[in-house]
């Protein structure tokens, strides 16, 4: 991609949130298995995906963006990627109608294993252990032996991807994915009392079907009805593992990151001049870059320069993440300055990360009119700018999980140890989840509807 880069050419820059191996021999070993491997993802999928992200940028298309806040060894399980699965294709489904353009759709799945943490170390009690930092690096057990990091770790994390995007292919073409069995999913979410509100936009989409089968458009006689495109994206922060999967492509002569579709850069690792804006810059794929409130104009035109420098379509995606109640002091001076860069990026709302507060029970969660407001207020922005907003990127799960607050179940701050199980943050469950599209899809119904007007007068 430019003559100036190597894949390991981060090693030189200076590198945070990454774990210090103790062991370097045991270290090159698993680097060298890794580099043996085949990639996850080929690199055909990747350029797809870019041009995809290309027509959400200019309005043609929106990205759904979803998944876990970090994967786990122990919670694997077919059933719990079915149900993640299930919940984004009914969202996605929501979403394309209310947006009436395509919905892309990426999991935050087969590969989301490392986290940034706030700070190196945790303290229960009197005892301080180094930070959970994700599996694919150290154990959550809060014990000195499961805190040292492992480089065996990546294996597993390897393998466990391979079998997760094996089953997604699976899911994803083999019928699975058909519309008229989603849209039957979100019937059953609509039919409930307390979903009511949803229920003629549900209706409007089932009279849609109906017509569409009325003009002979079935599952049947159309493929595209019953499989879908879907891609796979994680934080590559342990730089390690994603330089082990790096491969050439053999049509372009491209470096491409073989262990996801995207990846992307958070919000503490997003250094010029650091290691993980390096080796992204290298790398052929799409990209996501975290933006939070700490992001200056400056560095982001930096960054700009060093991750998209000829300005490819597609290639870079602006995921805002500033927390309700704020979007409006730090969104616009950053729509602006890449209105004066004539960058082409697709910008996306993370709700999430800038919502994270502690119950009174002691449970670090999300509420859930947080994270619509903060969707709301990223419309709303870009619709005084006149800009795009493209996408959004949630965490979220298919399982009945209470660790977000609110919703059409109202779960409340002491419903939260019911079923609490993240190994890090709060995520929305499949109701939620469900919900929020509905909403969301309301909020580009209703952008569509004033386009329209401001098109006839």
């Amino acid at each position: 991609m430019m003559s100036d880069w190597t894949k390991a050419a981060w090693r030189a820059k200076p590198r945070v949130q990454m774990p210090d191996y103790t062991d370097a021999e045991r270290l090159a070993a698993v680097e060298t298995r890794l580099a043996k491997f085949p990639p996850l993802v080929f690199a055909g999928e990747t350029r797809t995906l870019k041009a995809e992200l290309a027509e959400a940028a200019e309005g043609r298309a929106f990205l759904l963006q979803g998944g876990d806040c970090a994967e786990s060894f122990a919670e694997f399980s077919a059933d719990g990627i079915r149900d993640t699965f299930k919940v984004l294709l009914q969202m996605a489904m929501v979403l394309t109608y209310g947006a009436k353009v395509p919905t892309v759709k990426i999991g935050r799945m087969a590969g989301q294993f490392a986290k940034p943490r706030s700070a190196p170390t945790e303290k229960v009690g009197d005892v301080e252990l180094p930070s959970y930092r994700g599996d694919i690096i150290n154990g959550f057990d809060f014990t000195p032996e499961a805190r040292i990091p492992a480089p065996e770790r990546m294996l597993e994390a390897y393998t466990q991807a391979a079998a997760t995007l094996n089953l997604l292919r699976a899911f994803s073409k083999g019928g699975f994915a058909d519309l008229h069995r989603v849209h039957a999913w979100t019937l059953g979410f609509t039919d409930r009392e307390e979903a009511e509100k949803y229920r003629d936009m549900a209706n409007r989409i089932q009279d849609s079907l109906d017509f569409m089968s009325a003009a002979g458009l079935t599952s049947q006689s159309n493929h595209e009805l019953n499989t879908v495109d879907f891609y796979t994206s994680h934080e590559a922060l342990l730089l390690e593992y994603e330089e082990a999967l790096c491969r050439i492509d053999s049509t372009t002569g491209q470096t491409i990151a073989g262990s996801g579709h995207l990846i992307w850069i958070g919000d503490r690792t997003r250094q010029p001049d650091g290691a993980h804006v390096e080796f992204a810059r290298g790398v052929a794929n799409p990209i996501g870059l975290k933006c939070g409130p700490s992001m200056e104009v400056d560095d982001l035109k930096r960054l700009l320069d060093k991750l998209n420098p000829s300005n490819e379509a597609g290639r870079l995606t602006l995921i805002a993440r500033f927390g309700a109640g704020t979007v409006g002091d730090h969104l616009p001076k950053l729509v602006r300055a890449v209105e004066e860069e004539g960058a082409k990026v697709l910008w996306t709302c993370d709700p999430m990360h800038g919502n994270t507060i502690k119950s009174a029970t002691g449970y670090k969660t999300r509420p859930f009119e947080s994270v619509l407001r903060e969707v709301q207020e990223f419309f709303a922005v870009h619709n005084a700018e006149g800009t795009i907003p493209g996408g959004v990127h949630f965490e979220m799960t298919g399982r009945d999980v209470t660790e977000c607050t609110g919703g059409v179940h109202a779960v409340s701050e002491e419903n939260l140890a019911d079923r609490y199980h993240t190994a890090c943050d709060p995520r929305l469950n499949a109701s939620q989840a469900l919900e929020l599209a509905f909403l969301v899809a309301e909020e580009l119904s209703g952008r569509q509807v004033a386009q329209r007007q401001s098109a006839v007068g």
